[in-house]
């Protein structure tokens, strides 16, 4: 029995590093409600993941849309005033960034923010993968 939980113990652990490894570099900021009209799926409620952790991509990610449900598991890795909290979040794209000049990789409503961040007005250097 201590041989199986150790070999799914050091699966799992390998699981999480092949995904931390695997990851690319971003930035990430925050942005306020209102959350709809989305470029996904305009003005459905059901667009919105439970728990409210979503973002909207930047020109880099939003691939014509294509980016519409995509999943990305993030985690802070720096910041000014050391924001980070531990832990990595799931949030699912629901939207392109609104601003022409997009201020991060990824901008995240202010539940998937707070997940990750101390500090919810500044900008934060993540990890993230698909």
């Amino acid at each position: 029995m201590r041989l199986v939980t150790l070999g799914v113990t050091i699966i799992w652990c390998l699981n999480v590093l092949l995904v931390l490894v695997v990851g690319d570099v971003g930035t990430a900021t925050s942005y306020d409600p209102p959350y709809l009209p989305t470029k996904c799926n305009g003005y459905s409620q059901q667009q919105f993941p439970e728990g409210g952790l979503f973002a909207a991509a930047s020109n880099g990610l939003w691939d014509n849309g294509a980016a519409c449900g995509r999943r990305y598991r993030i985690r802070c890795i720096s910041g000014p005033n050391r924001p980070c909290k531990d832990g990595t979040i799931v949030v699912q794209i629901v939207d392109a960034c609104r601003s022409k000049s997009c201020p991060s990789t990824l901008v995240l409503s202010n539940k998937a923010f707070d997940a990750i961040s101390r500090n919810s007005d500044t900008k934060i250097n993540m990890e993230y993968a698909q």
